[in-house]
Formats: structure tokens, sequence, C-alpha cells
């Protein structure tokens, strides 16, 4: 953005503007003494310094909290931005679960991106990342990405039932899950726009990631305390679900079982 602008400035049709600045530029200058000039730009110097030291501190700062949930290389960008929006929002880093692993009745996985316990049930997320306007419907199997005004169109799993076969799996892991309600938060990262979605079932959220805490918000607000029996196996549980997911033999697996659901290698043009 900032490249640009420039480019704007200097190519602008109008240059005796830009050559009446330049001169008013100097002319200020002019009326500075050498040493008023060496006091400003050491103010100058001295801003950039302390902002450098202050954004190096916020970062170091963001990336020893995501570490208290998370390693920064697993996952993506925007599967750890949502866990750091989390923890700056308060939210104890004992109720948030990144990447974990469901090893399926039939050898296949599940991968979960973000699991959070809250007082009113178990919310699972699932993190997209698009561009463009999407698509869709809760009852169709795939859903559309339309990008460059029309000009290009791509197909991509209905996220609403991916993350509710999900759901199905990981309540499937402890047999107190039957009684805790869960609630599938579908985030879109990136500069997409949510165009045309219907159907989406109670329970389900669809939404921008600059609005998450709208939808948080909303979940607690409309459902009253649920009650767990057991929380230190629920913690235990999904520690172990986690633990599954550094597994490097199954995050291999996984993806080749995802492949053969694609069936690309199957397709002879």
């Amino acid at each position: 953005m900032y490249k640009h602008n420039v480019e704007v400035f200097l190519f602008s049709s109008d240059k005796s503007k830009l050559f009446t600045e330049i001169l008013i530029g100097f002319r200020i200058f002019q009326y500075f003494t050498i040493v008023e000039l060496k006091v400003i730009i050491s103010i100058v110097i001295g801003f950039f310094i302390i902002y450098y030291i202050v954004k190096s501190y916020q970062r170091k700062r963001d990336r020893e909290l995501i570490s208290s949930v998370t390693s920064l290389s697993r996952g993506t960008n925007s599967e750890l931005l949502l866990i750091l929006q989390l923890l700056k929002s308060g939210i104890p880093t004992i109720t948030i679960y990144h990447d974990l692993i469901i090893k399926k009745d039939n050898d296949g996985f599940s991968q979960i991106d973000l699991v959070l316990v809250t007082s009113e049930g178990i919310i699972v997320f699932e993190v997209k990342d698009y561009s463009g306007w999407i698509f869709g419907s809760g009852n169709n199997t795939n859903w559309t990405q339309v990008l460059s005004y029309g000009k290009r169109k791509y197909k991509f799993y209905n996220p609403i039932k991916q993350n509710n076969n999900h759901i199905t799996e990981l309540r499937k892991t402890l047999k107190q899950f039957d009684k805790i309600p869960f609630f599938s938060v579908i985030v879109f990262f990136g500069d997409c726009e949510l165009k045309e979605i219907n159907y989406v079932p109670r329970g389900t959220y669809l939404v921008k990631s600059y609005r998450v805490f709208e939808v948080l918000n909303l979940i607690k607000n409309e459902n009253e305390p649920t009650h767990y029996t057991n929380k230190r196996e629920v913690v235990d549980k999904l520690k172990d679900l986690v633990s599954l997911g550094e597994n490097t033999d199954y995050q291999k697996q996984h993806i080749e079982n995802i492949k053969d659901m694609v069936g690309k290698e199957r397709i002879f043009k």
C-alpha cells in the first residue's frame, strides 16, 4: 500500500504542485540552524527506535502468548492469529486446544483446527482463508469461490458439513460429550465476502474474523451453562487429541486420505 501511494505521488500529472512542495520544504529547513536540525533529526531517529523496540516487544509477547497454547510451527497463520485474539481477550489458556487429530473407526482421521471449552459447551472452530465472493448452502456438498468479478470460479467442500463431521467424531471420544452442547463456528480470514449463504443450521455460525467475539457473546447470552460431569476428563482427552496432531505418521496419512477422497489422480483428461 505504501509503495502504491508513492508511485501515485511521483507520477502525478500536476508536476508544478510537486515542485512547489519541494521548494516549500527547502525554505522551511532554511529557518533552522544546524544545531536545531540535528535536534530534529535526533528526535525523529529516536521516535523510530522507540517504535521498533515497542513493536519488537509486542511481537515477542504475541509469540509467547501463542506458544502457551501451541507450537508456532503448527497450523496456519490464520489459526495462530485466532488463538492470539482469544488469548488477548482474556480467555484462559487451558480452555483452548489447537490442531487436534481424531482417529476414526474406519482408520481414517479427522483434523480439527481449534476447540474452545466454555461454560455453555464446546465450540469447534474451522478456520478458512479466502478472497473473493463466497456462495454456498448448508445443504450443498460444495461451495463456490468467485474471483475476478466472475471470471474465475473454484469449488471447495462445504465447511458446514466439514465441521459437523468434526463434531460428530469428537463427540464419540467421550461419553459425557453426549450431553454437552456443541457449537460450530466457521471463521473466514482474508478479504472474502460471504455473498450468498443460506440454510445455516442452528448452533452453526459463519463469521468474518473481526466479528468472532460477537458470535462468542451470542453463544454465551443465548445458552444456559452446561454441566460437565468430569472436567478433568475433558481436559485430558483434548490434550491427548492435540498430542495425536503431533504424530507425523498420522499427519501424512491424513493428507493421503484427503487426496484419495478428492481423487484427482483418477482423472484422465
